[in-house]
């Protein structure tokens, strides 16, 4: 099923976002990667601060096969599939809301 997994922001300063964003949500900064937060009671939405790449949605699907249905049902309702430089493992793929704004469907099985 197709769920916001994360919402990416671009920040200026990952430290102090981190640890503004954390206390203002209640969020845990990761130990791993502070730049990632997680909810205090371990279930939601995360945020991950970036200083490089721009605000978007990250949608979450378990699998290979439900990313790719999930991307042509995605633009059958009117997304864009985006021109992207991608890596060889890459699990995302780039779309473009109707408006233009781009979020990335990611397959949590890779």
């Amino acid at each position: 099923m197709l769920r916001i997994g994360a919402v990416v922001l671009n920040v200026a300063n990952t430290d102090a976002s981190g640890s503004f964003w954390s206390q203002a949500l209640g969020y845990a900064q990761q130990p791993h990667n502070p730049a990632f937060l997680v909810p205090g009671e371990g279930q939601g939405t995360l945020l991950h601060l970036d200083q490089d790449d721009r605000t978007h949605l990250d949608l979450w699907v378990d699998s290979e096969e439900e990313q790719l249905a999930e991307v042509e049902r995605l633009i059958s309702l009117g997304a864009e599939r985006i021109e992207w430089k991608y890596p060889d493992d890459a699990d995302f793929i780039v779309l473009a809301d109707p408006g233009g704004t781009l979020f990335c469907v990611i397959d949590l099985s890779k």
